[in-house]
């Protein structure tokens, strides 16, 4: 992608659908120009819409699971400098560890949730220390604040993402590059139907507006915040979940991500 505009360049993965969407709709918004990522038909969707917005808008298809995937990314951005970087692309699978869900989907959520985030950050947030400045936001979630059972692979990959966010926070606080993890709860998107969840209390019941939760993750992001966790609904589960033994917490998961507990 070249130049054209002058305007500050934002990369935005999972960005086809859902909080990576509206993200980058803040971003074009608030006068950036976006690379945008993702792998499903859907990002044909957000291409045609985001420039309206006022912003170049250069899209790419790939699949960030993968190694290739996420080199692809970094050449298709090429030497153009990254302003912000929102590390959104993620995935979930819902059911018992054991017989819900191929081996194969477990580690997709780790090669997306994990691999491509730390891969991808690699690639980039040099790049921004060099330049002396840049934003960075994770797309952690409430669910790192808890073990997950049901979501046993997922809730430990955001947990490492929240994690990392953090770190990186402070190894990077004297180089003009900030990090923010956005912790979302349940939100309406696509999430809990590609995860196989909707029988479940969390995939059936209230869930967050992802323009809202897009606005208040942009919002902590430009204002250099460590974290945001965001709804009310959600700030008062972390706190419950803070001051609860494990053991507590991991059952109240549980009884809202078993198979089946919405009926």
């Amino acid at each position: 992608m070249t130049d054209t505009t002058g305007k500050p360049l934002a990369v935005v993965t999972g960005a086809s659908t859902g909080i990576g969407r509206e993200l980058a709709k803040q971003f074009a918004e608030h006068g950036f120009d976006l690379v945008i990522a993702a792998e499903n038909a859907e990002l044909d969707d957000a291409k045609r819409e985001i420039p309206a917005l006022g912003a170049q808008v250069d899209a790419l298809r790939v699949d960030l699971a993968k190694p290739e995937g996420v080199e692809e990314l970094v050449g298709h951005v090429g030497g153009r400098p990254v302003t912000a970087l929102a590390l959104n692309a993620g995935v979930g699978v819902g059911g018992s560890f054991t017989d819900g869900g191929s081996l194969e989907d477990q580690l997709t959520i780790v090669d997306l949730n994990v691999r491509s985030t730390v891969h991808l950050a690699k690639r980039v947030i040099p790049r921004m220390v060099e330049q002396g400045g840049g934003r960075v936001l994770f797309t952690s979630s409430i669910a790192a604040s808890t073990p997950g059972p049901f979501q046993s692979v997922y809730h430990a990959s955001k947990s490492f993402v929240g994690s990392f966010a953090q770190a990186l926070r402070e190894e990077l606080k004297d180089t003009g590059v900030t990090v923010t993890a956005l912790m979302p709860g349940p939100t309406d998107t696509e999430f809990f139907t590609r995860a196989g969840m909707e029988d479940t209390k969390l995939g059936a019941g209230p869930k967050d507006d992802a323009a809202e939760v897009g606005k208040e993750g942009y919002e902590a992001l430009m204002n250099g915040k460590d974290h945001v966790i965001t709804g009310a609904r959600n700030k008062v589960q972390a706190k419950v979940s803070q001051h609860s033994p494990d053991t507590l917490a991991t059952k109240m998961t549980r009884k809202m991500s078993e198979p089946g507990s919405a009926s």
